[in-house]
C-alpha cells in the first residue's frame, strides 16, 4: 500500500510540470532613446568632418599633360609679347565690355571706329592678368572681368569713342588708359570735354604775347614821358630865348 502511494506520488522520470514558474533577475525595458531634434541632425551633419582627398604624388601623371601645358604657355606668352606692343605703340588704351553683341553689330562697330583710326583688339582676359601682372598697369586688372574688348589709338580720340559707343549700347565703357594714366568712367568723360592741343597752344602763345606787349609797353612808357618833358622844355628854352631877343632889339 505504502509502495503504491509513492509510486503515484512520486515524479516518473522525464515527467515535466505543466507550468513552471521562473523568476528572471533583470526589469523589463521601458525607456527608449529620446529622437535628436532637427536642429541637432542639421548642426551634426554640417559639422561632420570630410577628409580631404588624396593628391596625386607628384610624376604619377604622364608626361604628355606637360607638354600639353608647355605648348599652352608658349602661345601665352606670345600673345603677351603682342600685349606688350599695343601697350606701347598706342597712346589711347580703353577696355569696353561686349554685352552679347552679335557678329554684324562688331563689323558695324569696328568700320565706324576705323573711320576715326580707332582698332578694336581682342585679347584673353588670362593673357591679360599675366601681363599686367608684371607691368606699371597693374591698377587694370580687376576691369578684366567677362568678355572685354579693347579700343586702341595712336592718339587719344575720346569724342568720336564716345560718340561711336552711343550708338552701340551693347558695348560698355569699363575704363581707359591714356597717356600712361588710368582713368575711370567718369575720368574719360571729363578728359573728352577738355579742349584740342591747338587751341590750348593758341590760347598759350595768345596769353604770352599779351603779356610781352604788356611788358614792352610798361618799359616803354618813363622813356616817352622823359622825352615828351625834354621836348617841352627845349621849346619853352627857345620861346624864352627869342622873346628876350626880342626884347634887346626894341631897346
Amino acid at each position: 500500500m505504502a509502495a503504491t502511494l509513492c509510486a503515484k506520488l512520486l515524479p516518473k522520470q522525464g515527467w515535466l510540470p505543466l507550468s513552471v514558474s521562473v523568476r528572471h533577475g533583470s526589469k523589463a525595458v521601458t525607456r527608449h532613446r529620446r529622437p535628436q531634434h532637427i536642429l541637432k541632425k542639421k548642426l551634426l551633419a554640417v559639422t561632420e568632418y570630410i577628409p580631404p582627398t588624396r593628391d596625386a604624388p607628384p610624376g604619377a601623371y604622364p608626361h604628355q599633360i606637360k607638354r600639353g601645358q608647355e605648348e599652352c604657355t608658349g602661345l601665352m606668352l606670345l600673345i603677351k609679347e603682342d600685349l606688350k606692343k599695343v601697350f606701347q605703340d598706342y597712346k589711347m588704351i580703353a577696355v569696353v565690355q561686349n554685352n552679347n553683341s552679335n557678329t554684324d553689330d562688331m563689323l558695324t562697330l569696328r568700320h565706324r571706329l576705323h573711320k576715326h583710326g580707332i582698332s578694336v583688339k581682342f585679347f584673353p582676359n588670362q593673357v591679360m592678368h599675366l601681363f599686367l601682372g608684371d607691368s606699371i598697369y597693374g591698377s587694370m586688372a580687376p576691369l578684366f572681368i567677362g568678355p572685354t574688348v579693347l579700343f586702341v589709338s595712336k592718339t587719344p580720340k575720346l569724342r568720336e569713342m564716345l560718340s561711336t559707343l552711343r550708338v552701340s549700347p551693347q558695348m560698355t565703357l569699363l575704363g581707359a588708359c591714356i597717356d600712361n594714366t588710368l582713368l575711370s568712367v567718369q575720368g574719360v568723360l571729363h578728359y573728352s570735354k577738355l579742349p584740342s592741343m591747338t587751341v590750348v597752344q593758341g590760347e598759350l602763345v595768345s596769353g604770352l604775347t599779351m603779356l610781352t606787349s604788356h611788358t614792352v609797353s610798361v618799359l616803354q612808357r618813363h622813356p616817352g614821358q622823359l622825352s615828351a618833358l625834354l621836348q617841352q622844355y627845349i621849346k619853352q628854352q627857345s620861346s624864352e630865348t627869342t622873346s628876350e631877343a626880342k626884347t634887346e632889339s626894341a631897346t
